[in-house]
């Protein structure tokens, strides 16, 4: 199976930036130290625009993926985020090639 890739582009409502930083830090905590499968988890701020952020995640394979967003810490953190986002956020899907 193809290790899946997942680029997540989230705008965050401004002057609530380091509120969601917070939540994220933790959020990536708990995915990185429990989630065997989640290769990847990292979050990005724009040079460009501080109220966007990329999230980049790679998942050995698409189960991992899908309990990752059926994991208690991922549902808390999700309900933290709605309010703090400033629209849905962009999601691109992708499969490792070599």
């Amino acid at each position: 199976m193809a290790t899946i890739g997942l680029v997540a582009t989230l705008k965050i409502q401004a002057g609530k930036e380091a509120e969601f930083e917070a939540v994220f830090s933790g959020l990536r905590s708990q995915v990185l130290a429990n989630e065997k499968g989640c290769l990847q988890y990292d979050f990005f701020k724009s040079k460009s625009d501080g109220t966007t952020y990329i999230v980049m995640e790679q998942y050995a394979t698409q189960a991992d993926l899908d309990a990752h967003g059926k994991t208690d810490y991922f549902k808390a953190a999700g309900a933290k985020f709605g309010g703090l986002l400033g629209g849905a956020p962009s999601l691109v899907f992708a499969d490792k090639i070599g």
